[in-house]
C-alpha cells in the first residue's frame, strides 16, 4: 500500500512481517526487583504508565545507534531516546571516544579538570544568551540553583510556574498532594495556566514586589497531554513584564534544548531570558547538566552554594564538548526535525488510511503523539502497546524524542509496524473507533 503527502510516496509492506515479542525475562527480572527496590523500578522509568506492562520490556541489555535490545533479546527502534539525553544515537563514536580519553586520564579528581573551563567557554560561545555557565548532574539541579539565585537576587520568595509544567522532583516542584510534599514546600510557588498573559499580569499586580522569578519551558510540554507552542508575541511580552517588574526569567530548555535552535530554543521563540536550564541532549546520555545566564547574574551565582560528589567529573564534560560540537557539525535542529516530519507525517497518513486520526503536537523531534478517536485514550495507549511489541518502542503519556541516528530503513520498518497495528485494531473493532 502507498499513500502520498505533499508529494511524497510513504509505503507500507502489503504483508505484516512483525511479529509480537514476548518478556519473559523482564518479568522475572521485575519480580526480583520487587523485593530490593521500591516499586521494582522507580521514577520515570517505571512500568506504571505502560497499559499494558505486560507488552513493555523492562530492563535493557544493550543499545547501539537508534536502537536498544531488551534482556529478552529483542530489538527496538527507540522513540524515547532514554527520555531525551540520547540526541544523535547510542554510542556515538566521537562521543564515547573524547570520554574515554578524559577518563583514562582522569575522571572524578580532587580538583577540576581543564575540560570544565573549555566546556564552559564553548557552552558559551554556543548559546546565544549565555555569559557564564554551571555544571551539575541533573535537569532539576540546575531548575532548582536557578530558583535559588533568582531568590537570591530579587530578595523575594515567590516563584510563578505553568500548571503542568515539569522541573523535576523537589518538592516545589511536585506541588502539595505529591507524597513527601509540605504545604510549606510549595506556600511561595504561584501557578499559572499557558499562554495567558494576563494571569500573570494579575499575579504580579496581586503580590507587587514579591515575585523572585517565572519559570518555564519553552513551549508546554506536560506529560499524557498535546503539546502547545507560544502564542504570537507570548514570550515577548513576558519578558517586557519580567523586566517592568524586576522579575528573573528562567527557562527550563532541559528537553527542548539543541531540538529547536543549536544557540538556545529562546533564541527560535526570539526572546532572551536571564537563566536557562540545560540536561538531557548535552552530552548524548553521559550525567551532566547546565545552568547558563547574563553576565548581571553572574556575581550573585557565584555566591550561592550549590555542589555535589559527583559534579565536577571530567569525562561527561569530555562527552559534553565532543556532543555539542557534532550538534553543531550536523546541524541538528534542522536534521532532527526534517527526520521526524518524515517519520511522523508518514505515520499520519498510515493510520488516517485505515480511519485513525493521529494528531501531531510540538516539534518534530519531539512531539507529543496520540490517536484521537478515542476519547478515553484506551485505544491509543493499545495502539502504543502493539506497535512497542512488534518494535518500534512508544508510550502514551510522554512526548517522543527522535535522534539523528534514525535512519530511512528505521523509518520504513516502523511504517511497516504502524500498518500491521491499525490493520489488528480495524479488524478487532471495525468501526467502533
Amino acid at each position: 500500500m502507498k499513500v502520498e503527502a505533499k508529494g511524497i510516496k510513504y509505503s507500507v509492506s502489503s504483508k505484516s512481517k512483525s511479529k509480537t515479542y514476548t518478556y519473559t525475562k523482564s518479568q522475572k527480572l521485575f519480580q526480583r526487583a520487587l523485593k530490593v527496590i521500591p516499586c521494582g523500578i522507580p521514577g520515570h522509568f517505571s512500568p506504571a504508565p505502560f497499559v499494558p506492562p505486560t507488552m513493555y520490556p523492562f530492563y535493557a541489555e544493550r543499545s547501539k545507534g537508534s536502537h536498544f535490545w531488551d534482556i529478552d533479546g529483542n530489538e527496538f527502534i527507540d522513540y524515547m531516546c532514554a527520555y531525551g539525553p540520547i540526541v544523535l544515537g547510542y554510542n556515538h563514536p566521537q562521543v564515547e571516544k573524547a570520554a574515554q580519553e578524559q577518563n583514562s586520564k582522569g575522571n572524578c579528581m580532587t580538583a577540576p579538570g581543564k575540560i570544565m573551563v573549555d566546556l564552559a567557554e564553548y557552552l558559551t560561545d554556543t548559546i546565544a544568551m549565555a555569559d557564564w555557565a554551571f555544571f551539575a548532574k541533573n535537569g532539576g539541579d540546575v531548575t532548582n540553583l536557578a530558583v535559588m539565585i533568582a531568590r537570591a537576587a530579587t530578595g523575594r520568595k515567590k516563584i510563578v510556574m505553568i500548571k503542568g509544567g515539569y522541573h523535576g522532583v523537589a518538592p516545589w516542584m511536585q506541588g502539595y498532594g505529591h507524597y513527601g510534599v509540605i504545604e510549606e514546600d510549595v506556600a511561595n510557588i504561584i501557578t499559572i495556566d499557558w499562554n495567558n498573559v494576563k494571569q500573570f499580569e494579575e499575579v504580579i499586580a496581586a503580590n507587587p514586589g514579591a515575585i523572585a522569578g517565572f519559570i518555564a519551558t519553552p513551549y508546554h510540554h506536560p506529560t499524557f497531554a498535546d503539546s502547545e507552542f507560544p502564542a504570537d508575541g507570548y514570550w515577548q511580552r513576558i519578558r517586557e513584564l519580567c523586566t517592568q517588574h524586576g522579575i528573573v526569567l528562567i527557562i527550563d530548555d532541559v528537553r527542548c534544548g539543541f531540538r529547536l535552535d543549536i544557540r538556545g530554543s529562546a533564541e527560535y521563540f526570539g526572546f532572551k531570558p536571564d537563566l536557562a536550564c540545560y540536561c538531557k541532549a548535552i552530552a548524548n546520555g553521559h550525567p551532566i547538566s547546565a545552568l547558563v545566564g547574563v553576565d548581571a547574574l553572574k556575581t550573585v551565582a557565584a555566591k550561592v552554594f550549590y555542589t555535589g560528589s559527583y559534579w565536577y567529573q571530567a569525562a561527561p564534560m569530555a562527552a559534553a564538548l565532543a556532543t555539542l560540537k557534532e550538534l553543531r557539525r550536523i546541524n541538528a535542529p534542522v536534521l532532527l526535525n526534517k527526520i521526524g516530519k518524515k517519520l511522523f507525517e508518514g505515520m499520519k497518513k498510515i493510520c488516517a488510511s485505515y480511519g485513525y486520526e493521529l494528531k501531531i503536537t510540538g516539534a518534530y523531534s519531539m512531539p507529543f503523539v496520540r490517536i484521537t478517536n478515542d476519547p478515553s485514550n484506551m485505544l491509543h495507549q493499545e495502539w502504543c502497546a502493539e506497535c512497542t511489541a512488534r518494535g518500534a518502542y512508544f508510550t502514551s503519556h510522554h512526548n517522543w524524542f527522535v535522534c539523528a541516528a534514525v535512519s530511512d530503513k528505521d523509518i520504513q520498518k516502523t511504517w511497516n509496524i504502524v500498518d500491521d497495528v491499525c490493520k489488528l485494531l480495524k479488524k478487532k473493532y471495525g468501526d467502533k473507533y
